[in-house]
């Protein structure tokens, strides 16, 4: 395996963004030639002549310009109609179910919590799996794993000892304010008795990443960007975290979606570019995978304002050595198809998705961290597997 930066060990490393409300698949992979889109769509339907085309069928939204691009370089895999069967329209549930790959009952531990135990089994690095954001992502979560959860890497290493104390405990209280209700007190309390008071037990150590951190590229002013800059930072400072996770918020559009949608790919797609631009600037590209998910698509028809709540999302895999283009069956959006009269099908299950990135991207077997074996796409032109 190559050498990277202070002679460490290039080991693979996944970075996961959250794009919480749920995205519009149909509004961001397009099918801008089908006549039947612009027909069920009249008031947030894209104009053919402003799509940018990936092919004849399909075409990024006009706002994801730099992600076209990066899908153009062949950095893009698009994961088409991604989902699971009964797919739950309640947010705070399908949350729950892409966090746990548990859609039929209550899940106490995280997928990614899962990685991290198998990563780092006795938990000797508390910066194994880091988040960037509000509080503990739940696919992070499980009783005896460590995970650090970071509001703002800036202010890190200008916290007093009192001041971190106090953050912990703000986001304890959140951490069981917000997952009592689903998993109940027990498993709550069972998580804050043993590894709540880790939570921030990697303060002292990240604090030193924007001190050793520079860089040409100037990332925006918005969640999505200081997220993925702040993951540029603690990478590209080899202190051996494998798991990342940031989240982008605001795609839950029932209303004033022509607007909203457009601002926030314009945003997620610069900011991804900008990360990967960064990286490369870093030689620390090679080993870092990049997986988009989202809780559900919309429904197929617009609301008059907005979509509804739906399923048949999409997904992203982007990265240096991603084999771009497009994977699994785009729904078919055809009367005779649609999901209780109103949705896309899912043509691929999530579980097959992150059964993918372990087991070809991480060398991570995934039957007991999704609980199954599910469909696996062939995403990545080589990995640091085995190498």
């Amino acid at each position: 395996m190559e050498n990277g930066r202070n002679g460490r060990k290039k080991e693979p490393v996944l970075v996961i963004i959250q794009l919480s409300g749920g995205n519009d698949f149909m509004n961001t992979v397009i099918p801008y030639t089908n006549g039947i889109y612009h027909d069920v769509r009249p008031l947030v339907g894209i104009p053919e002549d402003k799509a940018l085309p990936i092919n004849g069928d399909l075409a990024f939204h006009p706002s994801a310009g730099p992600l076209r691009d990066l899908y153009k370089s062949g950095s893009v895999a698009i994961v088409q109609g991604i989902g699971y069967e009964n797919s739950s329209r309640s947010h705070f549930r399908a949350m729950d179910i892409w966090h746990t790959c548990e859609p039929n009952a209550i899940a106490t531990e995280g997928w990614l919590a899962k990685v991290i135990r198998e990563i780092d089994p006795e938990g000797k690095n508390p910066l194994t799996g880091v988040s960037f954001g509000r509080g503990l992502p739940r696919a992070m979560a499980a009783p005896g794993v460590t995970a650090t959860s970071v509001g703002n890497l800036d202010n890190y290493g200008l916290m007093t000892g009192i001041e971190r104390h106090q953050e912990r405990q703000r986001r304890l209280e959140t951490f069981k304010r917000v997952y009592t209700p689903a998993i109940g007190t027990g498993a709550v309390m069972d998580y804050l008795g043993q590894t709540g008071q880790d939570v921030l037990r990697g303060a002292d150590i990240i604090s030193v990443a924007p001190q050793k951190y520079s860089s040409s590229v100037e990332y925006a002013d918005n969640q999505i960007a200081q997220g993925l800059r702040d993951v540029a930072r603690v990478h590209t400072a080899g202190l051996g975290t494998r798991i990342f996770y940031t989240q982008h918020g605001g795609y839950d559009h029932h209303a004033q979606e022509v607007p909203v949608h457009a601002k926030l790919l314009g945003e997620l797609s610069v900011a991804i570019t900008d990360f990967l631009t960064d990286l490369r600037e870093h030689d620390a590209a090679e080993e870092v995978a990049v997986l988009v998910f989202t809780e559900f698509g919309r429904r197929i028809q617009d609301n008059g304002s907005g979509t509804d709540h739906g399923s048949g999302g999409g997904a992203f895999i982007i990265g240096e050595n991603v084999d771009g283009g497009l994977y699994s069956q785009y729904p078919s959006i055809e009367r005779k198809d649609w999901l209780n009269d109103e949705d896309m099908r899912h043509t691929i299950d999530f579980r097959g998705i992150y059964g993918t990135m372990l087991e070809q991207w991480m060398g991570i077997q995934p039957a007991e961290i999704v609980k199954g074996d599910f469909e696996q796409i062939q995403p990545f032109r080589k990995t640091l597997v085995g190498v």
